[in-house]
């Protein structure tokens, strides 16, 4: 059984940071990381060109790992709206098309949608709950599958709500994708490290992560899974790293139109980043050692008791079943009865941070949280109430 792990972080003894889903802490091993690719880079005549192949090549196969995918279908991105729109730019979309996308999703995989149904005639269709509170997660899935039809082009969603944590059933999903000829486009930034995931069960055409959430590792650099239906597809850009026999440097004017085999050819620019890869592939090594199961349990374990307060003091959370367990949002049952400046008073007297996102309040605990942090969280909803009161 998985024990706290904030023996590998580096994070102030005061403060209860329950927020993975803003941005990952930074583990003491993936900054050690960072400082010797930085050193690395104050004498540039010892990088060599291996270095600009092999460490990126270790990174796709961690992260082929973490999802149970080959490592030639990994390809290395700067951002998820970067992988995002790879995919809207290699979909076949017609007009007439429908485009799926769930009601207040994250905007990096709405913007290219909203632009590929402008383009193209397709029709956008925004997937909700529906009213009322009572079984809202089950009801929500149940919508989505009604409105994937034989007109559903693609399907654009999460595995989990970024909000509130509300789980979609992607292997449904994706079944009735498939029969509808649907592409599944997900974006996995706010599950995939902390909620096991695997392609082959789900089958998805396109799996798009940024890496500084739940994969723990720094900002500004990405993974994107991409089934090999689509590795004959064009990459927003054309660079010489992802062309056949790139590693021979000598002849990198030799203009080659061949890519090298898999997804590769969707690589950003510049992807050999000597910082950001070796500090992505420490954050990987932590995250496979951990396993996203045992993170997922531990955090389950970790907030019951949360769960329990946070109803008896008014409180809504979706039922543990319906929803992730490393994310998860909190909503007043009567929205009129707690002050915002309030309860942002309360948490920040105690040193606790989350973030406000829709009409949650969103918790994201990770293995670095012990049980003072949920108990300090409980004390200032506690607080709040009774200030508000």
């Amino acid at each position: 059984m998985l024990t706290c792990q904030k023996n590998l972080f580096s994070l102030p003894d005061r403060l209860h940071y329950l927020n993975c889903a803003f941005m990952a802490p930074m583990a003491r091993s993936v900054e050690e990381a960072g400082v010797a690719g930085v050193r690395q880079r104050r004498d540039p005549s010892s990088i060599q060109i291996e270095d600009f192949f092999e460490a990126s090549g270790r990174l796709r196969a961690l992260f082929g790992q973490l999802i149970h995918a080959p490592a030639d279908s990994v390809a290395i991105i700067p951002s998820a709206s970067y992988g995002i729109a790879t995919m809207a730019a290699n979909l076949p979309v017609e007009q007439g098309d429908r485009i799926l996308v769930l009601d207040e999703q994250f905007p990096s995989n709405v913007y290219a949608w909203r632009r590929k149904a402008a383009e193209t005639g397709a029709t956008l269709i925004t997937v909700g709950p529906g009213e009322g509170t009572r079984d809202r997660a089950t009801r929500w899935n149940e919508r989505i599958l009604e409105a994937i039809d034989k007109r559903t082009a693609v399907v654009a969603v999460p595995h989990i709500h970024w909000t509130d944590g509300t789980l979609f059933d992607l292997e449904a999903i994706a079944r009735r994708a498939r029969e509808a000829g649907a592409a599944l486009v997900v974006d996995g930034t706010q599950s995939v490290g902390a909620l096991p995931f695997d392609v082959g069960r789900i089958r998805p055409d396109a799996v798009i992560c940024a890496g500084y959430k739940w994969l723990l590792g720094p900002y500004s650099l990405g993974l994107a899974y991409y089934d090999e239906r689509w590795h004959g597809g064009r990459p927003l850009e054309e660079n010489w790293i992802t062309r056949e026999n790139s590693e021979q440097l000598s002849a990198i004017v030799d203009y080659r139109d061949r890519y090298h085999p898999g997804a590769i050819r969707f690589d950003m620019g510049e992807r050999s980043n000597f910082v950001l890869v070796p500090m992505l592939a420490a954050a990987l090594k932590i995250v496979l050692d951990l396993t996203p199961a045992a993170i997922q349990a531990y955090c389950r374990n970790l907030t019951r008791p949360l769960a329990r307060s946070a109803n008896e003091l008014g409180f809504l959370i979706e039922p543990p079943e319906t929803r992730a367990h490393h994310l998860f949002g909190l909503r007043s049952k009567d929205p009129g009865g707690m002050a915002p400046d309030r309860l942002r008073d309360s948490l920040g007297r105690r040193g606790i941070t989350v973030s406000a996102r829709g009409s949650a309040i969103r918790i994201s605990p990770h293995a670095y949280n012990d049980e003072r942090d949920i108990q300090a969280l409980v004390e200032a909803l506690r607080a709040a109430r009774g200030a508000s009161d």
